[in-house]
């Protein structure tokens, strides 16, 4: 049966063929604002469902992997910046402390129920200079990321410390899915 990611993210099909998987990409298009009162836990985990649901639409033949990564900080969800300046107020606020990156990711096989799990990364970055930030800020890199940075690229000298799944800091938790997609 083929494999479906129902991801855009070059990051999460990277992580997939580094595995060894072979799948093909067919990207969700959702509406993905948080629901009044929506913690970000509940958050990630609806969102890779919906995403899931809407690719299997598309591909009901299919076994579906969808997934959707946020960045925690103080209970505030740090999606993707919209600008420079929100980017540079998240690692503003990231820099010296802990965080959390939250991702649920949902595998959909034809005939059976959504199986959807949440794993969570805890990350501590050391303090940053100001012109630390302004530099990776300007080099455009942290505009198509949660939390306006990539662990797996210039910010991986940002990080003191992790705790939990690497991979799942990149985008997609591959040892927790593949262990997912084996008990299914």
């Amino acid at each position: 049966m083929k494999l479906i990611l129902a991801s855009a993210s070059p990051r999460r099909a990277a992580l997939l063929q580094s595995a060894g998987l072979r799948f093909d990409v067919q990207a969700a298009d959702v509406d993905e604002t948080p629901l009044p009162g929506e913690e970000p836990e509940a958050l990630v985990c609806r969102l890779s469902r919906s995403k899931a649901e809407a690719v299997a639409l598309r591909c009901p033949e299919s076994i579906i992997l969808a997934a959707d990564t946020v960045v925690v900080f103080d209970d505030e969800i740090f999606g993707k910046p919209e600008s420079v300046e929100e980017a540079t107020e998240m690692l503003n606020q990231l820099s010296g402390d802990q965080h959390e990156v939250m991702t649920g990711f949902t595998i959909l096989r034809p005939g059976s129920k959504a199986l959807t799990e949440l794993v969570v990364t805890e990350v501590t970055f050391r303090k940053l200079s100001t012109s630390e930030i302004q530099t990776y800020v300007a080099g455009g890199e942290p505009m198509d990321k949660a939390g306006a940075y990539g662990i797996q690229a210039g910010a991986a000298g940002f990080v003191s410390r992790i705790e939990g799944s690497y991979t799942n800091v990149v985008g997609l938790p591959v040892a927790e899915v593949l262990q997912a997609m084996a008990k299914r």
